[in-house]
């Protein structure tokens, strides 16, 4: 990849990553249900001013009516709302790392479900490596004062990276569907799921937002969905799948970071610990560190 690229792919860590940070400061104001529906519709409105002024060509079949329902679902209703809800009982850095489990869970699902995407020797000792990252985070749960609500909110993220590796999975038969639009309807879904869940159980009217809580979700809306999206299917026409898959590795960095530095929150051993064995499991599964050292010793 060239310079320009690994700026992009920087910034889309940072966005991403800056999404676990703009949720914790949210959560201080608006309850899960109601902080997600502003997310996802806020950036399904700006995708589709987007697609407005670039022109971009809309055509809804009902291969990519149903698509966008079962996408909407498993890559943005589902997940966000499992994530903010377990970022109330845990800190946005270890929620990140926590869904860094994604790819593990799309390199399960994938072997059973497609032809392509077989469990090799070196994709099964990277899923042990990886899964051992996981478990070392959710046993430890019980050491923290709330071990009870901690474990919950660790398994809620788990689970939201579980979507995510379905989401991943199914994605991959709209190759010929245009991704903004694609991106654009799956948000459109997921607030029109999330909406009835608003007014029956959160009552937004009630809240009190405060100017911290504002700004972070219009990072959230702008930044952290409609940009970050934009930026994604960019680098994906340019560098393709595998190098931005390189993404998976950086958003945990830039979300302990980030929390850390703003936030004043101090993560635990357990958590750089699953970090290290996460991120080892996905570089084995990634394969292309071995594959280097391979080819420099041939």
């Amino acid at each position: 990849m060239k310079i320009f690229d690994w700026v992009l792919l920087l910034s889309l860590s940072l966005l991403w990553g800056g999404s676990f940070f703009f949720n914790e400061i949210i959560l201080q104001d608006l309850s899960p249900f109601t902080l997600v529906f502003l997310r996802v519709s806020g950036g399904a409105l700006l995708m589709w001013i987007f697609i407005i002024l670039t022109s971009e060509p809309v055509v809804f079949s009902r291969k990519v009516i149903a698509g966008v329902i079962v996408l909407g679902i498993f890559n943005n209703f589902v997940p966000f709302s499992l994530i903010v809800w377990g970022q109330q009982y845990i800190e946005g850095g270890e929620a990140s790392v926590l869904n860094a489990a994604a790819p593990l869970f799309g390199a399960l699902i994938g072997h059973f479900v497609t032809r392509q995407e077989r469990l090799t020797r070196n994709k099964i000792i990277g899923l042990l490596f990886g899964w051992s990252g996981v478990f070392l985070l959710v046993s430890t749960s019980f050491s923290h004062s709330g071990g009870q609500h901690t474990l919950q909110g660790r398994i809620a993220v788990v689970s939201a990276a579980l979507c995510y590796g379905i989401g991943a999975t199914y994605g991959r038969r709209f190759k010929d569907v245009s991704p903004k639009v694609l991106t654009a309807g799956m948000l459109s879904a997921s607030a029109l799921f999330l909406l009835p869940l608003v007014l029956l159980l959160d009552k937004p009217w009630t809240a009190s937002i405060h100017t911290p809580a504002v700004f972070a979700l219009l990072g959230l809306a702008f930044f952290s969905t409609a940009v970050a999206y934009l930026i994604y299917y960019f680098l994906l026409a340019r560098v393709g799948v595998t190098n931005l898959l390189l993404v998976t590795f950086l958003i945990p960095v830039t979300a302990l970071l980030l929390g850390i530095l703003f936030l004043g929150e101090t993560p635990g051993w357990q958590t750089f610990g699953g970090l290290l064995l996460i991120t080892g499991g996905l570089l084995i599964i990634d394969g292309r560190i071995l594959n280097r050292k391979l080819t420099i010793k041939t």
